[in-house]
């Protein structure tokens, strides 16, 4: 169209039938939606560019019968007054995870963003250097940490870090302690990190926060179905 319009200004002779079905054309493609289905041939079941899991049948009918209708999305109808959108999912999440309270955000960074942010603005945070990760979609902890508003601290080095690197990098101007799991790579040979237990005593010990970056949020134990095992978000919440 932008090349029609150059010959239109010019005083070029144009077909306006030509033009007429340029036009249509173009306005036909700009109306479909971006979201296309597509056939997975990756040899990856859950792919992150694909969609990842497939919504059972089940879901996608109670997503349609809520979407096509008024739907109670921010009403209590037991008072009769307004609530919080968040309920319908937070008591699912708390009996799936044992967690107090949940609360749903769009992927992970945003989760740590809004954490940090609210717990440790313009305060340090210790963080070893061999979680120090880039995860998909290029995003950084270092460069999340820094746009939250927080201060990192490097503790220990990249495979090894003891829990001596975090008591001494613990002052006052110490938010929290956290934990980020190293999902998409492993370090092997001489190393050392620490649990999430043992990190929640070292924040217990000096009365601080402790947050864990799962990274997965894997609710079921994946072992019993023949896969490596990866820790739960009970398990984190246990330790």
């Amino acid at each position: 169209m932008k090349d029609a319009r150059g010959q239109i200004l010019k005083g070029t002779s144009i077909d306006r039938e030509e033009l007429f079905t340029t036009f249509k054309n173009f306005t036909n493609q700009g109306a479909q939606p971006s979201l296309r289905r597509v056939i997975n041939l990756s040899g990856t079941m859950l792919n992150t560019n694909l969609g990842r899991a497939i919504l059972p049948d089940s879901a996608v009918e109670a997503m349609v019968n809520i979407a096509a209708n008024p739907s109670n999305l921010e009403f209590d109808l037991l008072t009769g007054k307004r609530s919080d959108r968040y309920k319908h999912i937070e008591s699912l999440l708390c009996q799936l995870t044992g967690g107090e309270s949940a609360l749903v955000v769009n992927n992970n960074a945003a989760a740590i963003f809004l954490i940090l942010n609210s717990l440790a603005l313009n305060k340090q945070v210790p963080v070893s250097r061999g979680e120090l990760v880039e995860i998909g979609g290029s995003f950084r902890l270092p460069d999340l940490m820094l746009r939250s508003g927080c201060k990192l601290v490097e503790v220990g080095t990249t495979n090894r870090t003891h829990e001596n690197d975090y008591e001494m990098a613990i002052g006052h101007e110490t938010a929290l302690l956290m934990k980020v799991h190293t999902s998409n790579f492993e370090i092997k040979g001489f190393v050392k990190s620490l649990s999430e237990r043992e990190l929640a005593t070292i924040a217990h010990r000096n009365n601080l926060p402790f947050i864990t970056d799962l990274g997965s949020g894997t609710l079921t134990q994946l072992s019993k179905y023949g896969l490596p095992n990866e820790i739960t978000v009970s398990d984190a919440l246990k330790a």
